[in-house]
C-alpha cells in the first residue's frame, strides 16, 4: 500500500476525461445538428461534403439559368403568337383587296391597315428580353447542368428570313391593286407557315428545358441526400449516446472521489 502515487485515481481521471470529451462532442452535435463539428471529427467526410455542397450550389444556379431560358422562350412565343394574328389579318386584307367589286378607295383603306400591320411586325423584330434580342440570327445558349454545358435554343430572325421579310416589305408587298394583293397574299401565307414552324421549334425547346429542370431537381435532391448522410446527426441515436456519456461522467466523477480516498487506508496502519 502506497500513498505517494494514487494509480487508481490517475486511471479514473483518464477515463473521466475521455467520457467528458465524448459528452462534449455529443452535446456539440446535438446543438449544431451536424456530425462534423470540427474537421477532426471526419476529415474525409468534410472534404466530400464540401465538394457536394459546391455542386449543389452550381445546380441551383443552373436551375436559375434554365428558368430564365424558359421565360425567354415563353416571351419569344408570346410575341410570335401576336405576329401570327397580325399576319392572319394581313391575309384577310389581301383577300378583300382581291375582290374585283372593290373600288380603289376601298383598297386604299385596306392598304392603310395592311401597312400599319407591316410596321407592327417590323417593330416587334427589335424587341428584347432583359437586354437580349428576342429575334436574331444567333441562337441563345442555355446552361443545362452544373458543369456549365449548354445547348442552343431556336434562332428566329424576322428581318433576315425571307418568309417574314417579303411579307413586311412595304415596296414588294402592297395590296393597292389585285396584282399586288395576290403577291402579298402569297408572301403572307409563307410568313404564316414560317411562324408555325418556328413556334413548333420553340415548343421543342421548352419541352427540353422542362425535362432539364426536372433532371436538375432530381440531381439536387440526390446530392442533398448524400450530404445529409455525411454531415447530419441522427438526433435519436445521438441523444442515446449523450445519455450514456452523461452517466459515465457522473459515475466517473463519483469513482474519482472514491479513488482519492484510497490512500487514507494507509493511516489505519499508522495508528
Amino acid at each position: 500500500m502506497i500513498i505517494n502515487s494514487n494509480i487508481e485515481a490517475l486511471k479514473t481521471t483518464n477515463i473521466l476525461n475521455d467520457s467528458h470529451a465524448l459528452l462534449a462532442r455529443s452535446l456539440a452535435r446535438l446543438s449544431s445538428g451536424s456530425k462534423i463539428v470540427r474537421p477532426a471529427d471526419d476529415a474525409a467526410g468534410l472534404a466530400v461534403s464540401s465538394r457536394l455542397k459546391g455542386q449543389i450550389s452550381r445546380v441551383d444556379s443552373a436551375l436559375s439559368n434554365v428558368g430564365n431560358g424558359m421565360s425567354w422562350t415563353q416571351t419569344q412565343d408570346g410575341f410570335m403568337k401576336t405576329l401570327e394574328g397580325a399576319f392572319r389579318r394581313m391575309g384577310e386584307l389581301a383577300m378583300l383587296s382581291l375582290d374585283n367589286t372593290k373600288s380603289d378607295d376601298d383598297r386604299d383603306l385596306y392598304q392603310a391597315e395592311f401597312t400599319q400591320l407591316q410596321s407592327f411586325v417590323s417593330a416587334t423584330a427589335g424587341k428584347e428580353f432583359n437586354g437580349v434580342s428576342i429575334f436574331s440570327t444567333t441562337a441563345l445558349p442555355v446552361t443545362i447542368d452544373s458543369d456549365g454545358n449548354t445547348f442552343n435554343s431556336t434562332a428566329i430572325d424576322i428581318n433576315g428570313n425571307n418568309s417574314y421579310a417579303f411579307a413586311i416589305n412595304t415596296t414588294s408587298s402592297g395590296i393597292g391593286n389585285t396584282t399586288s394583293a395576290a403577291t402579298a397574299l402569297q408572301n403572307v401565307r409563307a410568313a404564316i407557315n414560317r411562324i408555325a414552324v418556328d413556334r413548333a421549334s420553340l415548343g421543342a425547346v421548352q419541352a427540353r428545358l422542362n425535362f432539364t429542370r426536372e433532371q436538375l431537381d432530381v440531381t439536387k435532391e440526390n446530392l442533398t441526400s448524400a450530404v445529409s448522410r455525411i454531415v447530419d446527426v441522427d438526433v435519436a441515436d445521438e441523444a442515446t449516446q449523450y445519455a450514456k456519456y452523461q452517466i459515465l461522467v457522473q459515475s466517473g466523477t463519483s469513482m474519482l472521489a472514491q479513488a482519492n480516498t484510497l490512500p487514507q487506508a494507509a493511516l489505519q496502519l499508522l495508528r
